[in-house]
């Protein structure tokens, strides 16, 4: 579990195309000093499990689910990517809920600055877009961030100078890709309402 707050960028130093996946080492040297074999990180937003780890980077491999639901398999070397480690019951929930389970790749339709913030627009799947709501939650890339307006296939979010400054989604363009993540509560609902009601939970947002 996460909380979409990014803890530093990394880059991709190598990257290994092979039976088992893709392995990837990222560099970063402040973010892995903390890190054991075994632990959780996010790259992106997307959960991988460190196989190794040293003073200055880590490396995980994406399997091929990972690679046929995210951006993983677009990801190469000298890529910038968001890092994040799995979170603790004392770790501060200053974003919400991640789990690091893409639920589907998200295009970035325009980034357009308007004073000093950016509005981001994404084109995603109704698949998606029926979880979001204005003022709820949605990560985009494994960051946390706040929906301003939804449509049944894309949605509108608002990035602060903060977020452009330490994280990868200042460098996004039309027709970037990015991994998208519904905020798991509005999933646990639309199950519920489809048990209490069959068709209740239908539709998009």
């Amino acid at each position: 579990m996460f909380t979409g707050i990014v803890q530093t960028v990394g880059t991709v130093n190598a990257r290994r195309d092979g039976g088992a996946g893709v392995a990837f080492e990222v560099l970063a040297d402040d973010f892995s000093a903390a890190l054991r074999p075994g632990d959780s990180v996010a790259i992106n937003g997307v959960c991988h499990t460190v196989e190794s780890c040293d003073a200055d980077g880590f490396t995980v491999t994406a399997v091929g689910e990972t690679l046929a639901v995210t951006t993983m398999s677009d990801i190469t070397i000298g890529a910038r990517v968001n890092l994040e480690q799995a979170a603790t019951l004392g770790t501060a929930l200053g974003g919400h809920l991640v789990q690091g389970h893409v639920d589907g790749i998200g295009h970035v339709q325009s980034f357009e600055r308007q004073g000093d913030d950016v509005r981001l627009a994404v084109r995603c799947e109704p698949e998606v877009a029926q979880y979001l709501v204005p003022k709820g939650s949605v990560a985009i890339d494994g960051v946390s961030l706040t929906v301003v307006r939804v449509e049944q296939d894309g949605f509108d979010v608002a990035l602060i100078p903060h977020t452009l400054e330490v994280t990868t989604l200042g460098a996004r363009r039309p027709g970037d890709t990015v991994n998208l993540e519904a905020d798991v509560l509005g999933k646990y609902v639309k199950k519920y309402l489809e048990r209490l009601a069959p068709g209740a939970g239908q539709g998009g947002a």
